[in-house]
């Protein structure tokens, strides 16, 4: 075993902080062994606060319209080969329903930025899946918003708001994202959320084009910052309708030590073993939760539009109906030695 990278991994979990030329070591350097040693030090942390539970959010992808025309989206504006879709109220109530009755705690509502959805139209949304599963939580994952639009969509009872932020650094933001798109704004908004009283969840993709390491410890010193409740993060995968379709997919392997890395700094965090790892490797959900995740996100959309929210290529589980995927997911889970929890699955700090 490399004794550098073991006493890399032994101060940052006393000390919950890491210097950027160790970041580095620990992304790059040491072989199986070394790994399984992050790893494990991960999985001791993860455990201290959440024992062997691994929560599930029910996700309900409602509309794949997006004014955005991110350079690495699926669902990008001007993506016309992409068919479009939007769910009726009634058609995502029925979702929660459904998921309700198969024991989902958390509803994940997901779409594009699409102007249809206004915020009289969310907020009916909201408080009708509340009224219906008041012991429910609602999670929103809609975009950036106006300070005002969010602290109305918290009034009518929304609990968390996920909003990746891509990157940190303004430069590498730009290279993923138009002119009309600022990081300084979405950062904003992030720290608007969070000010209201939202579990609030921030992200990134590992190993978009043109991002360095320097770039994942921006991401690291701004969530230090933000101190959020949730951090997704996936490997990158192109899809093939985007300026990015002929970039290479981000490494596995550095998504599950970066994983490791974000739960020994943010011990109580609530970090997902993402679609996108399970997308990348057929193990890559189980492999994410024994790296320190303790989240995974089932989905409850109606098997019909699955195919057509297809952010990256390849996306797996979109024939599935809704108690499939669940069960195919608790199975997984327990072949692992852990179990999924009956509760909604809130940041520690919230419960």
């Amino acid at each position: 075993m490399d004794n550098a990278f073991k006493d890399i991994v032994d101060k940052l979990k006393d000390s919950q902080s890491i210097s950027k030329e160790d970041f580095a070591y620990l992304l790059e350097r040491g072989d199986k062994d070394d790994i399984e040693y992050l790893f494990a030090a991960a999985r001791d942390v993860a455990e201290k606060y959440f024992l062997k539970e691994v929560y599930l959010r029910g996700l309900i992808e409602f509309s794949n319209y997006c004014k955005n025309d991110c350079y690495y989206c699926g669902i990008r504006c001007s993506n016309r080969n992409a068919e479009r879709y939007r769910l009726s109220e009634e058609e995502i109530l029925s979702c929660c329903d459904i998921g309700a009755k198969i024991g989902f705690k958390t509803f994940v509502l997901q779409s594009g930025e699409d102007p249809y959805y206004t915020d009289d139209r969310i907020c009916s949304i909201v408080r009708k899946i509340k009224i219906a599963h008041p012991d429910c939580a609602v999670t929103l994952s809609i975009g950036e918003k106006s300070k005002e639009s969010y602290q109305e969509f918290f009034d009518y009872g929304a609990d968390r708001y996920l909003l990746r932020h891509e990157t940190a650094d303004e430069e590498h933001y730009s290279m993923l994202h138009p002119a009309s798109m600022s990081g300084a704004r979405r950062k904003q908004c992030l720290f608007d959320l969070k000010e209201i009283g939202f579990q609030v969840g921030c992200g990134i993709m590992v190993g978009t084009p043109h991002q360095t390491v320097d770039h994942i410890y921006e991401d690291i010193l701004f969530m230090q910052e933000l101190q959020p409740h949730m951090i997704g993060i996936g490997p990158f995968i192109p899809h093939k309708d985007t300026p990015f379709k002929d970039e290479p997919e981000g490494s596995v392997d550095r998504t599950l030590r970066l994983l490791a890395i974000l739960r020994l700094l943010f011990p109580k965090v609530l970090l997902p073993a993402t679609t996108a790892l399970g997308t990348a490797d057929a193990l890559g959900r189980e492999k994410g939760i024994l790296a320190g995740a303790n989240v995974m996100m089932p989905n409850l959309s109606p098997s019909n539009v699955r195919e057509k929210y297809l952010l990256y290529d390849g996306k797996i589980c979109t024939g599935e109906e809704a108690a499939e995927c669940n069960a195919c997911l608790r199975a997984r889970v327990s072949r692992i030695g852990y179990h999924v929890a009956d509760s909604r699955g809130d940041h520690p700090d919230f419960v």
